[in-house]
């Protein structure tokens, strides 16, 4: 049976998260620095009770609730089961320096989780663009039509910032370091005592954690806590991604009001309780997530230490739900070719008319006097759709108008949507060829 503590319990652990990411911010030293007070006893005692079980937390629980400290209860909790090294547990460290590096390196594990599972997610939104890549769509600007693209094209624009999001957070995780051990207000008094004013062993304490993590070095400056700049820095390449994220699922959402493109929508889902017929986009609309910096004073204080342990687990929680939800949506997007085409041949009349211009001007008609005719036409089949409702007939007025009598046999085969992509096409293979998939 799952013990409630196996994984970090939360809504999101429940209804949107991987159980890898909710397992590693769940509940679930040695002699080599020649301190006399660990005996091989207290040393072998330690090895044997490395592996925590729910009956050591429920000591803990226990603990802190009596001492009002969360470390020194695992401390009392650890010297239960490992007797022989109760005096030594603890010695010179502060709190911080166990739960700062703890934290550091749930970060490492998690970026690297988070890196793997965007990866993926990239891979399968490239082959959604090279499918679709020569998909004569509407483009907007202001949410207004504006000129053609592909639904490829678009889609690659997604691409490339989930791309920027997975180089951000690889370097991210690339520059994470250790907290180094420099004592209540950062300056090693307490180590250097336990050492004796040996400054070489505290060199050693420092190289040594991050040898076993594959961690490059220490923070060169720290107090009780590494700085929590660090923390900023992580929570905004992670909430980048969700910046990325929100962009994306927006243009799902109004694509799938428009009918063009839909979600993976499974045969037994239901879309409203109330309205049997709707499919609302339920994977894109919770996509997002805030970022909220915080502070602390001088060397220390609990002003953002302990919310941490609601933002640092959280933060990643919802980056991994992204993802999830990410690889679900391009894992199975639905588009609806002949919807698409239909809203392309509503508005490509009125995208001719620069072309028909160029024609009449090429053939040695006034510019100015072309672009007042198809002002005037344009302005008066715009007239039509919104009053009447009725289609944009703006090719049959030109069609039975005398001054463009030179480009009325040119007329059809402007129509053909895929002459308005212009290098959507070449875009795409540039972007979104084998390299990104590789």
């Amino acid at each position: 049976m799952a013990s409630p503590y196996d994984t970090y319990q939360t809504s999101l652990t429940s209804r949107y998260c991987s159980a890898e990411i909710s397992k590693l911010f769940s509940q679930h030293c040695e002699k080599e620095l020649r301190i006399n007070t660990i005996t091989p006893k207290a040393l072998q005692q330690i090895k044997d009770h490395l592996m925590v079980t729910n009956n050591d937390f429920e000591i803990a629980r226990v603990e802190e609730k009596k001492r009002r400290h969360d470390v020194m209860a695992h401390v009392h909790a650890f010297g239960v089961v490992a007797p022989a090294a109760a005096g030594s547990i603890h010695l010179g460290a502060t709190s911080c320096f166990v739960t700062d590096n703890a934290e550091l390196v749930l970060m490492q594990k998690a970026l690297e989780i988070l890196s793997q599972k965007l990866a993926k997610v990239i891979s399968y939104l490239a082959r959604f663009v090279l499918k679709w890549k020569a998909e004569p769509t509407l483009a907007y600007t202001h949410l207004q039509a504006a000129q053609l693209i592909t639904v490829g094209r678009r889609a690659a624009q997604w691409a490339q910032d989930l791309m920027l999001n997975l180089r951000s957070i690889k370097q991210v995780h690339s520059k994470l370091k250790f907290h180094s051990a420099q004592g209540t207000t950062g300056t090693q008094a307490s180590l250097l005592k336990v050492f004796n004013r040996d400054s070489k062993k505290y060199n050693k304490l420092n190289k040594l954690p991050c040898k076993k993590f594959g961690l490059p070095a220490c923070y060169n400056t720290s107090t009780q806590i590494y700085t929590h700049k660090v923390n900023l820095i992580i929570a905004s390449a992670i909430a980048r991604l969700s910046s990325s994220a929100q962009k994306i699922t927006g243009n799902i959402r109004h694509l799938a009001h428009w009918k063009e493109i839909e979600e993976p929508f499974e045969k037994s889902q239901i879309g409203s309780s109330a309205m049997a017929y709707k499919r609302n986009p339920m994977r894109s609309e919770p996509c997002y997530l805030r970022q909220h910096p915080r502070r602390q004073w001088c060397e220390r204080t609990l002003d953002d230490s302990a919310v941490r342990r609601i933002d640092i687990p959280e933060m990643f929680l919802l980056a991994d739900a992204i993802c999830i939800i990410l690889d679900n949506i391009f894992d199975g997007l639905i588009v609806y070719p002949k919807r698409i085409a239909a809203h392309v041949q509503s508005e490509l009349p009125s995208m001719i008319t620069e072309t028909i211009v160029m024609k009449l001007a090429a053939q040695g008609v006034s510019r100015q006097d072309a672009h007042e005719e198809i002002r005037v036409l344009s302005y008066e089949a715009g007239a039509v759709v919104k009053n009447e409702g009725k289609p944009n007939d703006l090719v049959e007025r030109i069609r039975k108008n005398e001054f463009f009598k030179p480009i009325w046999n040119k007329l059809d085969s402007m129509l053909n949507a895929k002459l308005y992509i212009s290098c959507s096409v070449e875009i795409v293979n540039k972007y979104c060829g084998p390299t990104i998939i590789a």
